[in-house]
């Protein structure tokens, strides 16, 4: 389809062109090129110097049947978004160079307009639903056009605005829209927007804009500001997988200390609920600092011996071992 496609983009092609658009080998290029004229599509050679292959009389035959919005559904899937396989992935991005104008702008912004982040913020477990301005926005983003937007906070103020769409995020079950605003990069939940209103003027897209490295830029500031304590420790360097599957990414792995442990930074938005996360740990773990958190983590040891290391009334049972106290400087 994607040699098939050259062909009626241009007026002739050469093994040697087919093979450097599609990035494939001259000998495959000749071996598609001489399986187009067995199928019956009515392509032939020009043999001598200045040759290649033609369509018979410029022929428009068009093996895909593909609308301008059937390309941009299509080439959704050749996005970083996508799960198919990247065999699937790297046949479409052969494709897209194929494709007659005007298909091929949109269906490169299709491939191009959407993120999938599957860490979700919170403990929500709702299933991810289409919100309902996801398919208009997605347009947005893939015409370049800039939309008014009403979009109501979570405060429950609504305001209006002239945004420029520059690409969408399903976040866990959530979407955003991250979009360039008068007041720079922003993101707006897709199922708090109550209007878009596409304006028809073009999208001013920053330089070298690209919606996977802005996406993660903002996610990791709204994880800083949501977890803005920070708990400094030291792992056992076989268990930071461990820590890995508990804290997801709340963990940051630094450095290994001389003693070969391995030096993590574990963030939180409370003192004693990160004590208590960490107190299931203590056997691969050694937190540093900040001295809150030890305190909360001696604290919680105590309790630990008084209500299991004694009869269970706040005595050792007979020939139980004495008693010991945890202190955080311990």
């Amino acid at each position: 389809m994607a040699v098939l496609l050259l062909l009626q983009r241009r007026e002739q092609v050469t093994a040697a062109e087919v093979a450097r658009e599609l990035d494939i080998s001259e000998r495959t290029a000749r071996r598609d090129l001489d399986a187009l004229g067995m199928a019956g599509v009515p392509v032939y050679s020009v043999q001598g110097r200045g040759g290649g292959w033609r369509l018979v009389g410029g022929a428009r035959t068009d093996l895909s049947g593909l609308t301008a919005s059937e390309a941009r559904a299509l080439f959704l899937v050749a996005g970083p978004a996508s799960s198919v396989t990247p065999v699937v992935k790297a046949a479409l991005r052969k494709l897209v160079q194929a494709l007659p104008e005007p298909f091929r702008a949109q269906a490169e912004a299709a491939a191009a307009s959407l993120v999938t982040d599957p860490q979700r913020w919170g403990s929500s477990r709702f299933e991810r639903r289409s919100p309902r301005f996801l398919d208009v926005l997605q347009d947005a983003v893939i015409r370049g056009v800039q939309v008014r937007l009403s979009y109501v906070d979570r405060e429950r103020t609504e305001t209006e605005r002239i945004v420029h769409p520059l690409g969408i995020v399903a976040k866990g079950p959530s979407w955003y829209l991250v979009a360039n605003t008068e007041a720079g990069l922003r993101t707006f939940r897709i199922d708090r927007v109550s209007s878009v209103d596409p304006t028809g003027n073009a999208v001013h897209r920053p330089e070298d804009f690209d919606l996977g490295e802005s996406w993660r830029a903002i996610a990791d500031e709204v994880d800083r500001r949501r977890t803005p304590l920070e708990v400094r420790a030291v792992c056992a360097p076989h268990r930071t997988g461990v820590l890995r599957m508990a804290f997801g990414t709340r963990l940051e792995v630094g450095g290994t200390t001389t003693d070969g442990r391995i030096e993590v930074v574990i963030r939180g938005n409370d003192e004693y609920v990160l004590a208590g996360e960490l107190a299931g740990l203590v056997q691969w773990i050694e937190v540093t600092g900040p001295p809150g958190v030890r305190d909360h983590l001696a604290s919680i040891g105590n309790a630990l011996v008084e209500r299991y290391g004694s009869d269970g009334h706040g005595r050792h049972a007979a020939g139980g071992q004495p008693e010991v106290r945890f202190h955080s400087s311990d």
